[in-house]
């Protein structure tokens, strides 16, 4: 994969965080009560230190920026149920009146299963990224576990989303397949995924 398509990957899964923070810090869950562009300047050191986070752990170069801007999630925008739909992964279901999806709990509903969804999304498309740029484990783990916290928390400041559960949901729901012995991945792309597991569950799960 490119670095365009490794750092869309990443940016996309955030981009859903970002909105399900903003409309989770409303406590209404009104989607009219919603400002992205409020909430990510009210939490613009987090932010930037997430971004920084990613960058590293990604080696991205000026790209990373560039697809930033391309998507637009940092900028003010309309959150609507569909949106929120999507983000959560469709479990909601289509209702014949959309306008539907804009009830708060259903809302509320369809925010607490993106943050799951994409979370764990963002925490496999970041370690994907590191894999692919020969990002050694280690102290690299330490690192994609701060950046994990850091979207967590931006996405639901309640402590509900932890680190350690988005990291075991990872584990169980992505892992085997990549590594069965049959899988497409290469030898070397197995090997970086296990040692980046072994890290993360030291730090996360021991």
């Amino acid at each position: 994969m490119t670095q365009q398509t490794l750092a869309r990957s990443v940016i996309a899964p955030l981009g859903g965080l970002l909105e399900v923070g903003a409309v989770t810090a409303t406590g209404t869950w009104r989607l009219s009560d919603v400002s992205v562009g409020a909430y990510v300047t009210a939490h613009q050191a987090e932010v930037d230190h997430l971004l920084s986070g990613i960058h590293r752990v990604g080696a991205f170069g000026e790209v990373f920026l560039t697809v930033l801007d391309e998507l637009g999630y940092l900028r003010d925008h309309e959150v609507t149920g569909l949106a929120l739909l999507l983000w959560s992964g469709g479990v909601e279901g289509l209702p014949v009146d959309v306008a539907d999806l804009e009830e708060p709990s259903t809302v509320r509903r369809m925010c607490r299963m993106a943050a799951d969804l994409q979370l764990t999304e963002f925490l496999d498309a970041l370690i994907t990224a590191a894999v692919a740029a020969g990002v050694e484990t280690g102290a690299a783990a330490r690192k994609v576990a701060e950046v994990l916290g850091l979207a967590a928390d931006l996405a639901d400041g309640s402590g509900r989303c932890s680190p350690a559960g988005v990291f075991r949901t990872w584990r169980v729901a992505r892992l085997p397949s990549l590594l069965r012995p049959g899988s497409d991945a290469p030898e070397w792309g197995k090997a970086g995924f296990r040692g980046y597991e072994r890290g993360l569950a030291e730090l996360l799960d021991g």
